[in-house]
This record gives structure tokens, C-alpha cells and sequence, in this order.
């Protein structure tokens, strides 16, 4: 795509902020709405409502938008992607019934079983009754998940029938996560080491990014509770034979099975698989969107004609390819807020936020008060770096993340020490 495009990318985050920054280095013209203060130097800031099909049409026309690139899932979970492209307009990011990938686990599951897709085994539970006879069924280490959006934390990985039997009835009966929480996939845990593949397709074909390794749970060590993420590594732990196996053996059916059900979906399919011992690649679900974090250190690798991948995907004529990737490694740490990821502090006042040459620090909960930037999410800002390899990554990226000042931040101190 040689000629400058004018993109609207919609959402707030961190992700978001990484595809503005990586589409405005290549002399697009960004929109972002509703953005957030990490942008406003790189892209103009709109107010809008994500579930508002009818204002972003309006900012469409008012600014001249060639296409528009959907961020977080809610928006699409809602089918913001069907309004959009009824009104003519280009847009990059599934259909609300291909974005059901993520929407529901139920629908997710059942999708993996009715394709041939290798997943672990399930049972689905409305009530506590039916999840007991599923725990008993299956046995062994399980895990529970919401069926539907839980912002990245609606899995309890339980080392007994207590444990899920616990994690069933904080969701069914507590409501912990709740509409998300009304009914449970509860499946047969995988063990092995977890990677995430992204691949952006117009419904046909894929363009595979680089793999991302996600650090879930709060604390070192992998300890506490699951989070929307506290860091990435790019490239991921895995060897070339392992990604082709994952394509071939879990993204390529995926993309047949949309065909098959007739789900003309455009946009990413994010991966998270789960390679065990012997090398096999088990699916454990699917993001239709960007990942968040993974986002940030895939984009300070990314290389080549991006804005140009996401709209010949869009306009469903993926090109051939366009995408290469600079050498070394990428290290996202993520700098959240005191009480994430229960109940994080917000409105707590930064200082100290400079990208530097050695780190580019991507905002993603925070928001301009009486002149001043503080805090407004759990996970506050994402800290990028590449090196030549993780440690220098990891050098360059928490030098910078030591100088911010917020009260009580959270920051794990192991990301890319696996």
C-alpha cells in the first residue's frame, strides 16, 4: 500500500495504541476513537462508543475513512463489524458469528469438536448439578472457564474435583464474572507450555505473525491469579517444525471449518495453543482479535506493508505477503495498577512515562484528569523493547518500566526468563 491511507482504529488499550503507533510509522493517517493519551501524538482523537454503529459511521464520512480496524472483542462480539460493512464500509475484524469464536467457549468447543480440531475434552454446564456429574465424568486436574467475555480472566485451572467443583459454583451460583459465568466449559487439563499464534486471514488464506509467549498470572513464578496478561516475548519458546504443525494441524482446518459454516470471517485468528511433551499442539481457545499483550512486542518486530495485509484481508484479497520481521527479540512488560486484577486503583496520578530509544512505552489504562495524566485500568501501561536477544530485551524494557511512578504499580520481574 504506497499511497497513505486514512484508518480509523477503534478502542483505547494498549493493543490499540501498538497498532497506531505501528500503522502511523509507515505515514498513514490514524483516527483513533476513542484512543487514549499514549496516542494523541500519533493519531487524532475521537470520542465515540464502541457499540455505536451509527457515530462511527458519522466519524467514517466526517474524516474521510478508507477502512477501519476494530481493536478490542467486545465491539465485534456485538457485530459493530456487520453494521459497518452493511453501511459500505471497509472494515477489519470478523462478523458477530465469527467472532462467537471467542463470544462463547460453548460455541467455541463444539466448533473444535464438529471440525476435527484437537482440543481438550469437555462437558458444558448450566447448573452446579450438571458441572458436579462433569467433574466426576472427567477426573483428574480439570479446567473451568465462562462461556462468555471475562477480559481475560475468566479460567480457573483447578489440581482437583474440590478446586472445580469451588471454581463451578463462584461462577454459576457467586456470578463472579456474571452474565459471562451462566454456563461453563469444564475440560480435561493439558499440561505442556503455552504459545500464542496470530494469523490475520481474509477467510481464505493466513498471513502467520510471528508467535508470542504470554505471562498470565499475577505474580513470579506464575503464581496468583489469571490476568489479562502482565508480559510477552516475541519471537515464542517454539522451534519452526512445532509452528508448522500448529498451522497445519489447528489454523488451516479453522479456516475450513469458517468456510464449511459458511462465516465469511476476516480479521485475526489468535491461537492460544498448548504444546504438550510430545510435541502435539492441543487448541485451548481462540481471540478474534489482536492479543493483548502480545500485540506490542509483535508490532516493535513487525516489518513490511502492514496497513496493506489488514485491508487486502478486509476487502477479503489477502496479498501474497508483505510482512517480514527484524531480528532479535521483543519483551512487553506490563505495568498495572495496585489491586490488579480484583480491583484495581484508578484515578492514582504518573509521572515519569517517556518512551526512550531503547523502549517505547505503549498506554493502555490511562486518561487526562484535570491536566494530568493518572491511571484509569489494571494494567496501565505496556513496556516494549527489542534486543538482540531476551536479556537485552529484558535490560532495556524494565530499565524503563523502573522509572515510572505510580502508587502501588505491579510489574512481574520474570517476563522472558522461561
Amino acid at each position: 500500500m504506497s499511497t497513505p491511507q486514512t484508518i480509523l482504529v477503534l478502542g483505547s488499550g494498549g493493543r490499540e495504541h501498538a497498532l497506531v503507533w505501528r500503522l502511523a510509522r509507515d505515514g498513514h493517517r490514524i483516527i483513533a476513537a476513542p484512543g487514549n493519551p499514549g496516542m494523541a501524538g500519533l493519531a487524532r482523537l475521537v470520542a465515540a462508543t464502541l457499540t455505536d454503529a451509527a457515530a462511527i459511521v458519522r466519524i467514517v464520512a466526517e474524516y474521510e475513512v478508507d477502512f477501519v480496524v476494530i481493536g478490542p472483542e467486545a465491539p465485534l462480539v456485538a457485530g459493530i463489524a456487520d453494521a459497518l460493512r452493511a453501511a459500505g464500509i471497509t472494515v477489519f475484524g470478523p462478523g458477530a458469528d465469527g467472532a462467537k469464536l471467542e463470544g462463547s467457549k460453548v460455541f467455541s468447543k463444539q466448533f473444535f469438536a464438529r471440525h476435527g480440531i484437537r482440543t481438550a475434552e469437555f462437558r458444558v454446564a448450566a447448573t452446579v448439578d450438571d458441572g458436579d456429574a462433569a467433574i466426576a465424568e472427567l477426573g483428574g486436574e480439570l479446567v473451568v472457564k465462562a462461556d462468555g467475555l471475562a477480559a481475560g480472566k475468566g479460567v480457573v485451572v483447578c489440581s482437583d474435583a474440590a478446586q472445580a467443583q469451588l471454581a463451578v459454583r463462584d461462577m454459576l451460583q457467586a456470578k463472579r464474572f456474571g452474565d459471562a459465568g451462566g454456563t461453563v466449559v469444564i475440560e480435561r487439563r493439558i499440561r505442556g507450555r503455552e504459545v500464542s499464534m496470530l494469523a490475520i486471514t481474509d477467510g481464505k488464506r493466513l498471513e502467520v505473525l510471528a508467535t508470542a509467549e504470554d505471562h498470565k498470572t499475577i505474580f513470579d513464578g506464575d503464581k496468583g491469579p489469571n490476568t489479562g496478561g502482565m508480559g510477552t516475548v516475541c519471537p515464542g519458546w517454539t522451534s519452526t517444525a512445532a509452528e508448522q504443525r500448529i498451522v497445519q494441524e489447528l489454523l488451516l482446518p479453522t479456516v475450513a471449518g469458517l468456510q464449511a459454516d459458511g462465516i465469511d470471517y476476516r480479521g485475526v485468528l489468535y491461537a492460544g495453543v498448548m504444546m504438550a511433551p510430545d510435541g502435539t499442539p492441543w487448541l485451548l481457545e481462540y481471540n478474534c482479535r489482536f492479543g493483548d499483550p502480545e500485540t506490542q512486542s509483535i508490532m516493535v518486530r513487525l516489518q513490511g506493508d502492514f496497513a496493506g495485509v489488514l485491508h487486502g484481508a478486509a476487502r477479503g484479497e489477502l496479498p501474497a505477503s508483505g510482512l517480514t520481521w527484524a531480528d532479535g527479540t521483543a519483551v512487553c512488560v506490563i505495568v498495572a495498577a495496585a489491586g490488579y486484577p480484583d480491583a484495581p486503583a484508578v484515578g492514582d496520578p504518573i509521572r515519569n512515562v517517556d518512551s526512550t530509544p531503547e523502549a517505547t512505552v505503549f498506554h493502555a489504562g490511562t486518561a487526562i484528569k484535570d491536566g494530568k495524566l493518572v491511571s484509569a485500568g489494571g494494567r496501565v501501561f505496556g513496556v516494549t523493547a527489542l534486543g538482540a536477544d531476551v536479556h537485552e530485551a529484558r535490560r532495556r524494557a524494565y530499565a524503563v518500566a523502573d522509572t515510572i511512578a505510580l502508587r502501588g504499580k505491579q510489574l512481574r520481574r520474570d517476563i522472558g526468563l522461561r
